[in-house]
C-alpha cells in the first residue's frame, strides 16, 4: 500500500449511545468511499520500511491495518504471507481482494470490511502493519493499536510508520501538525516492556513519490515492538 491510503476507523459506541461519535464512523466511511471510488491507479507499491522490516522473517500470518490500495497486503502475500487486509471502506477491500484473484494470491489475502474503533479482525498474528494510520476524523487510535498489540503471536511484530512531516501530497497541509515522535507514541501506548520490548523507534528521512508522480523528501516515525515469549 502506499501513504496516501492513511484510512481512517472512527470511534463509535458499541451499545448504541454516543450519536455524535457514530455520525463521525459515518462521515469517514463516505469520505474514503469517495476517495477510492476516484482514485484512477490500484497498481499501488509497498512501503518500504515494511519490506524493509519483513526481508528477514519467515511467512506467517499478518494484518494489515488500512489496507487501501492493497500495495503491502499484495506484497506481503507474494512474499509467502497469509494476510488479513482491513479498510472502512468497501470499495477499498474489494479491490484488493479483485486484485489479488488477478495475481493469483487469492488464497493468500482476506479482505474484511472494518471500522476499527468499533470492531476489530479476529485472530492471531505474526505481523501487524500500521503504515500510516492517521485520520482527519476522531479515533482512538492508541485503543486499536493496543487490540493489535494483544492480538500478536508470542514473537510477533507490531510495526507502525507514521508521518514525521508533511509530504507536499498529503491531505492535512496545517503547518501546526505536531507529528508524535517514535518516543511519544510508545509512551501514549502504554505498553509493558516486558511483553512488548520496543526494537526499533527512529526517524529517518528518505526521497518519496506521492500518488501523482511528485517527489519529495520526508520523515517517517517508526516504532516497532515484539510480543515476547517468541524468537525473531
Amino acid at each position: 500500500m502506499d501513504s496516501t491510503r492513511q484510512r481512517p476507523p472512527a470511534t463509535g459506541a458499541r451499545d448504541g449511545r454516543g450519536t455524535a461519535e457514530q455520525d463521525a464512523g459515518q462521515d469517514a466511511e463516505l469520505f474514503w468511499e469517495r476517495h477510492y471510488r476516484a482514485r484512477r491507479s490500484w497498481d499501488a507499491r509497498v512501503n518500504p520500511l515494511l519490506a524493509e522490516t519483513v526481508a528477514p522473517l519467515r511467512p506467517g500470518a499478518a494484518l494489515d491495518l488500512g489496507c487501501g490500495a492493497g500495495g503491502d497486503a499484495i506484497w506481503l502475500a507474494r512474499q509467502g504471507w497469509h494476510v488479513t487486509a482491513v479498510d472502512i471502506s468497501a470499495t477499498a477491500v474489494g479491490r484488493v481482494r479483485e486484485r489479488a484473484r488477478d495475481l493469483g494470491v487469492a488464497d493468500r489475502v482476506v479482505t474484511e470490511q472494518h471500522d476499527l474503533g468499533r470492531s476489530f479482525p479476529a485472530g492471531a498474528f505474526d505481523l501487524v502493519s500500521a503504515q500510516y494510520f492517521h485520520t482527519p476524523f476522531p479515533l482512538l487510535r492508541n485503543r486499536v493499536l493496543r487490540t493489535a498489540a494483544e492480538a500478536l503471536r508470542p514473537g510477533g511484530l507490531l510495526l507502525i510508520v507514521d508521518h514525521g512531516s508533511t509530504a507536499p501530497w498529503s491531505w492535512n497541509q496545517d503547518p501546526g501538525t505536531h507529528h508524535p515522535t517514535p518516543a511519544e507514541i510508545s509512551a501514549e501506548l502504554a505498553l509493558d516492556p516486558a511483553r512488548w520490548p520496543v526494537l526499533r523507534a527512529d526517524m529517518p528521512s528518505r526521497r518519496a513519490t506521492g500518488p501523482a508522480g511528485e517527489s519529495g523528501t520526508v520523515i517517517d516515525h517508526i516504532l516497532l515492538v515484539q510480543r515476547a515469549g517468541g524468537t525473531e
